[in-house]
């Protein structure tokens, strides 16, 4: 009796992974404080939209509402790389930890803001938080999960940076409608503060530090350079005029920063933004075409929620459903262009479509007034919607497959970069072009009508809530004025998007690596840049990539390449033998989803071949065994290398790829949900030799 209850004990630790690796629920809760995590950056870039007309008439300064958005991606564009850095070389729960306490900060201090100045400021500190959640929440996933299941679970945050471009608006709705503008940033805190403990208390991380050469001068020049930018487009022709000293003199900076910052890229030893990349031209012409991207995207969305609930007299709420179906159109477009390309191998004619889409929506949304119906303006919107996303997740694809493996990481986050600035000048482009246009719009509108006693005009420009006070006919031509302020934005984005649209024809398409067909809805939707090293970005991907395979015909191609006269579910039982030292085919047969004939006539054939030997219930290879099962590995190592492509060169055996192969097959070899007898073999097939 003692001895069959060691032998069941042994052989049900052998049908469970060892316990070194953490357990599901382990797993699980970790994974629900990262996202918890996650959508508190990712819910930030939208929940505003919504509120900023009620933020505006509260603390005054219409014109200055394009940087409470500009201020957060700003600050969190600049921090995303110094997030990653510091993060390989200190650890990252401490440094995510360290991220959630910013961000809350600045959610605290944004909901007390007594004025704009003070919300811009805190805004940038609530920024600087979220790139890091941003960045370090989806390396951690790296850490503590293994690669087999590490697309699933990434899989989880696209999901959340999805659910957020829809909840956002809504949210910022509800709250400005049932509580406060102030509650938008407020409800940060619960979930921040849960997120911290269970963070705290659950989240243990195996430290596997990294040396880094940080550029902190680059990472802060370019973030300069950006921001005079923005500022040159924010506040010229509004504040200042275009050719006062105040305007030349952030201009003269940006171009001088700009000399800095490339000459100290030039000697930096990991270069934020390394130069070589601009002497790829399919790179440097996505990088112009996401900057675009971004400024026609962000710019949008920013301004579309002031035209819903001035020009049309929605509530906050729902002019959050209103901007639903260019968010549907946006994640249809994203999700199945990256479909399409991966199965397809072709890219093209995305980019080229995209943008004329976008063009077409830029018209039509110049189109909308105050007398444009419901179901017109959600036409208009998805159609606006569906031209962004045919472009955003291709264009990542394309970046991927023109740059070696060594800048693979640089050029993802390169990419996404250019989309990032291009959003935060766009939203500033766009908000002088309104303050302009509708300064001059209203001269026009009141000249001549009826204004209530002691009226002050300028309180139009400041607050929108005081166009309730003015008589009907009044109020009628002011509501005009902000309706062709606003529509007017998207007719000048026109000329910027038709650049975009020529540029589009001169991408080279080029044969897709296998890599790079595994698109990742983070690195579309995300506002900052995603910033992962090149071997992270391979093993994401062939993470995703191995197990999606692993649920076609994996052991066929395996045992076939190996040259091995044996059925694909016995190929997978020697590989699980292999991988966890031995297997009980009573446990397995009732534990994994293989359907158990499977697992018995695999066994049996196991066994009549003398490829393993029984010790109790459990089964243990034999030397025969041992050597098949490395003829298998050596298999499914190049099955993962010709996902490669050109990236792959077997005589460079010492190579960082080789490791990661390595690395990658052990850990994708024989797991129960590869389910061999899908992979055109029958129960009928496998028969013992």
């Amino acid at each position: 009796m003692a001895q069959d209850a060691t032998n069941e004990a042994a052989a049900s630790a052998a049908a469970e992974p060892p316990s070194g690796t953490p357990s599901h629920r382990t797993v699980l809760v970790a994974m629900s404080a990262l996202l918890m995590g996650m959508l508190l950056a990712a819910l930030d870039q939208t929940i505003v939209s919504t509120a900023l007309p009620t933020i505006v008439s509260d603390l005054g300064g219409l014109d200055h509402l394009s940087w409470v958005v500009t201020a957060y991606m700003l600050a969190s564009t600049a921090a995303t790389p110094l997030w990653g850095k510091l993060g390989d070389q200190y650890g990252r729960k401490k440094l995510f930890q360290t991220a959630i306490v910013i961000f809350l900060i600045g959610s605290a201090l944004c909901g007390l803001a007594r004025n704009m100045g003070e919300l811009i400021g805190f805004r940038a500190l609530q920024g600087l938080g979220g790139g890091g959640l941003m960045v370090l929440s989806m390396a951690i996933v790296g850490d503590i999960v293994p690669p087999r299941d590490r697309g699933r679970y990434q899989g989880l945050f696209g999901a959340v940076f999805g659910a957020s471009s829809v909840l956002g608006p809504l949210l910022g709705g509800l709250f400005v409608d049932n509580l406060s503008w102030r509650w938008v940033f407020y409800v940060n805190l619960p979930i921040g503060v849960v997120a911290l403990a269970v963070i705290a208390t659950v989240l243990h991380i195996p430290v596997h530090r990294t040396k880094h050469v940080i550029d902190y001068a680059g990472t802060g020049v370019i973030a300069g350079v950006a921001t005079c930018l923005v500022l040159v487009a924010s506040l010229g022709g509004t504040t200042w005029a275009w050719g006062s000293p105040q305007i030349i003199g952030l201009a003269v900076l940006g171009v001088v920063l700009l000399g800095v910052f490339v000459a100290i890229e030039r000697k930096a030893a990991e270069p934020v933004l390394p130069l070589r990349l601009f002497h790829i031209r399919t790179f440097t012409l996505c990088s112009v075409i996401g900057f675009v991207i971004g400024f026609a995207m962000f710019g949008g969305m920013t301004y579309l929620p002031t035209f819903l609930q001035v020009v049309h007299g929605v509530t906050p709420t729902m002019s959050g459903v209103h901007m639903l179906p260019m968010v549907l159109g946006l994640l249809i477009a994203s999700t199945g262009s990256g479909q399409v390309v991966s199965r397809t191998g072709h890219y093209k004619v995305f980019p080229i479509a995209g943008t004329a889409v976008v063009i077409v929506g830029l018209l039509l949304l110049h189109t909308l007034s105050e007398s444009s119906g419901t179901w017109a303006m959600s036409g208009v919107f998805f159609v606006f919607g569906f031209g962004l996303g045919l472009v955003m997740q291709v264009l990542v694809l394309v970046v991927q497959n023109s740059v070696g493996y060594e800048d693979l990481g640089v050029a993802t986050s390169g990419a996404t970069f250019f989309r990032s600035i291009g959003a935060s000048f766009g939203v500033a482009i766009f908000g002088t072009i309104f303050t302009n246009e509708l300064r001059t719009e209203l001269r026009a509108a009141l000249t001549g009508k009826p204004l209530p006693p002691g009226f002050n005009p300028g309180q139009l420009q400041t607050d929108p809530h005081t166009i309730s006070r003015l008589p009907v006919a009044t109020r009628t031509g002011v509501l005009h004025a902000y309706s062709v302020a606003i529509t007017d934005i998207f007719l000048y984005a026109v000329p910027v998007t038709a650049v975009a649209f020529v540029l589009a024809w001169f991408l080279k398409e080029q044969p897709l690596r296998g890599s790079v067909t595994a698109p990742d809805v983070t690195e579309t939707l995300a506002s900052n840049p995603v910033e992962r090293s090149s071997r992270e970005e391979v093993a994401r991907a062939l993470s995703t990539l191995g197990t999606r395979e692993g649920r076609r015909d994996l052991y066929v191609r395996i045992t076939e390449r190996a040259g091995l006269d044996l059925h694909p579910a016995s190929g997978w039982l020697l590989l699980r033998i292999n991988r966890y030292g031995s297997a009980a085919p009573q446990l397995l047969a009732e534990r994994v989803s293989i359907p158990n004939e499977i697992v018995y006539q695999a066994t049996a054939e196991v066994e009549l071949r003398g490829l393993v030997r029984r010790e109790g219930l459990l089964l243990v290879l034999t030397d025969s065994g041992q050597e098949m099962a490395r003829h298998l590995v050596r298999a499914r190592t190049e099955v993962l290398a010709e996902l490669l492509g050109d990236w792959w060169d077997p005589a460079r055996a010492a190579d960082d790829l080789h490791g990661l192969l390595r690395e990658l097959s052990a850990q994708l070899c024989g797991d129960d949900s590869d389910h061999p007898e899908r992979g055109g073999s029958t129960v009928a097939a496998v028969k013992p030799a």
